[in-house]
């Protein structure tokens, strides 16, 4: 129903323009989150309640399938992604500045590749404004990770200082924190996952929370195996909780040939033509840690097929964003009743 009847509604909002309708559907889940009636509603239409919980990094998840950083940012529908069935949801990216992101146009769709690229550049209302949405807000029913990036008015020199003062802003919320330093959309925010930058960054963040909260890294596709591997040696040595695999790419393999201008956007890709290279960062993270830093997996999960094949190299969880735009609600629910079949598979145990 919603790819014949809801989907074609939805892409002509706004005349066609992406980020219009991703605004206007985050306003109806922002109104619908206040009423519990609606609530409920949707809950039951969406199924929500499938899956199974499971335990990772000592957080405890109703099920394994979460919202994906960039959807809501600043956290305005926190209510209504649980009754969509999620299992948690992560919001950011949020940086210590307000800023208002690149120019648009700056989201676009790629229909026929099951793609998206983006080049947002961390639009959101800060830190300390996320801080109050959330005192407001109180507990949810489900786990909430907040996504921590650099402002772009931070030179890279004062990085560390920037991504602590979102931390202290924000570290009182959430069941955990995941540090950005793989979009692409930032200048030179991917210098930050060289070992060097990194260590830097992790012990200041780690020092911060004193393991208050479990501290998670999100990996960019595109990085060789040498790299990848002294990155997660340095989230090793300084205890982080696990690793969120992957972000958004700058390739353009796999494109339909309909969609082949468009893929001359600037910006992150993410959906199907993730997918392939998303399980190979996740096997790779499995095998290089021996399963020591469990993962999150994500990127080009647009069927509960894609979901599967992540957890099978070594997920303990997955998030979704672009396979939601195309296939709609049902997808979470899809996910959670293929993964409630296999639920030993990864590395987060399950929970009776």
């Amino acid at each position: 129903m919603y790819e014949r009847l809801a989907r074609p509604v939805l892409f002509r909002l706004g005349h066609g323009d992406a980020e219009a309708a991703h605004e206007i559907t985050l306003r109806w889940l922002a109104r619908t989150g206040k009423s519990p009636a609606a609530l409920r509603a949707l809950a039951a239409v969406s199924r929500a309640g499938a899956g199974r919980p499971r335990t990772v990094f000592g957080v405890r998840f109703p099920n394994p399938v979460g919202l994906a950083a960039g959807m809501d940012k600043d956290g305005r529908a926190l209510a209504a992604w649980p009754a969509l069935g999620f299992g948690f949801i992560e919001v950011g990216t949020v940086t210590a500045h307000a800023q208002p992101g690149n120019d648009r146009p700056r989201l676009f769709r790629l229909p026929d590749s099951g793609a998206i690229i983006n080049r947002m550049g961390f639009n959101n209302a800060g830190a300390a404004a996320l801080a109050a949405r959330l005192d407001a807000i109180g507990s949810l029913p489900v786990p909430l990770g907040i996504s921590l990036g650099k402002s772009k008015v931070a030179p890279l020199a004062d990085a560390v200082d920037d991504y602590v003062a979102s931390l202290r802003a924000l570290r009182g919320h959430g069941d955990y924190l995941a540090v950005n330093v793989s979009s692409p959309n930032t200048p030179g925010l991917r210098t930050l996952q060289d070992a060097a930058h990194l260590r830097d960054l992790l012990a200041a963040l780690q020092g911060e929370l004193a393991g208050a909260k479990p501290l998670l890294v999100k990996v960019a596709p595109d990085l060789t195996d040498e790299a990848l591997g002294e990155l997660l040696a340095v989230c090793v040595e300084h205890g982080v909780a696990g690793v969120i695999a992957t972000n958004t790419t700058l390739a353009r393999t796999g494109l339909a040939a309909g969609d082949i201008d468009l893929a001359m956007q600037t910006g992150g890709l993410s959906g199907r033509p993730l997918a392939e290279r998303a399980r190979a960062v996740v096997a790779f993270v499995t095998q290089e840690t021996g399963g020591a830093l469990p993962v999150i997996g994500v990127g080009g999960v647009t069927t509960a097929d894609d979901a599967q094949r992540l957890v099978d190299a070594g997920a303990s969880l997955v998030q979704v964003y672009t396979g939601l735009i195309f296939s709609g609600p049902g997808l979470v629910y899809e996910i959670n009743r293929q993964l409630a079949r296999r639920p030993n598979v990864g590395v987060g145990a399950p929970v009776p």
